[in-house]
């Protein structure tokens, strides 16, 4: 089976389309977001690890599933005194629930469950911008939407389906919205207007 980043699993569920983009055309672009987010992770990212109160915090994990052909990072890895295993995933932007980040954030107990051969019944995200940590437990719900949507973003990736374009405002908020073009691809004939310009003097 071919791995599929797990980070990919995040796009899927906020936008199949970017996931499509980004995983079947390739395309990555970068925009304050990203740029944020990427100053979030920089201490996280480095790898290595560090004992705080007795917690061993293990940076910049590489984690993996055969079962699920994913592979990835995982920010920090908690490792309690009681052996314990807690992922932690650090997100800009004030403390709100999301489903994609605790998708992508059991994804990671997913794969760490199967590296260590243990049960991880909890995780947590860490938004950087309110600087406020939000627990997470892996209950059966959200370990079913995890893997539902792993399958339907490996079945789309596969088939090589980008999924077609539809428009909301947070569509402007994305780092591809110039490349996915949604206000165009959903306006009738905005396609031809656009061509059209490019050759108006």
């Amino acid at each position: 089976m071919e791995m599929m980043a797990l980070s990919l699993l995040n796009d899927f569920l906020y936008c199949p389309r970017r996931a499509g983009l980004k995983g079947i055309d390739g395309y990555r672009s970068a925009n304050e977001h990203t740029v944020i987010g990427t100053l979030a992770h920089e201490h996280a990212d480095l790898p290595g690890y560090e004992m705080v109160r007795g917690v061993k915090l293990l940076r910049g994990l590489p984690v993996w599933s055969e079962r699920l052909g994913l592979s990835g990072k995982a920010d920090i890895v908690e490792r309690h005194p009681d052996g314990a295993l807690c992922p932690v995933e650090y997100k800009k932007g004030k403390r709100r629930q999301f489903d994609n980040d605790d998708a992508q954030l059991c994804a990671q107990a997913l794969c760490l469950e199967e590296m260590f051969k243990m049960r991880v019944e909890r995780g947590a995200i860490f938004h950087a911008t309110s600087k406020r940590r939000r627990e997470v437990e892996f209950d059966v719900a959200l370990r079913q939407l995890t893997e539902e949507a792993i399958g339907r973003m490996r079945q789309t990736i596969e088939r090589g389906e980008i999924s077609p374009a539809g428009f909301k405002p947070a569509c402007k908020e994305c780092s591809l919205y110039s490349i996915c073009l949604p206000e165009v691809a959903v306006e009738p004939g905005a396609w031809q207007r656009k061509a059209q310009a490019l050759f108006e003097v």
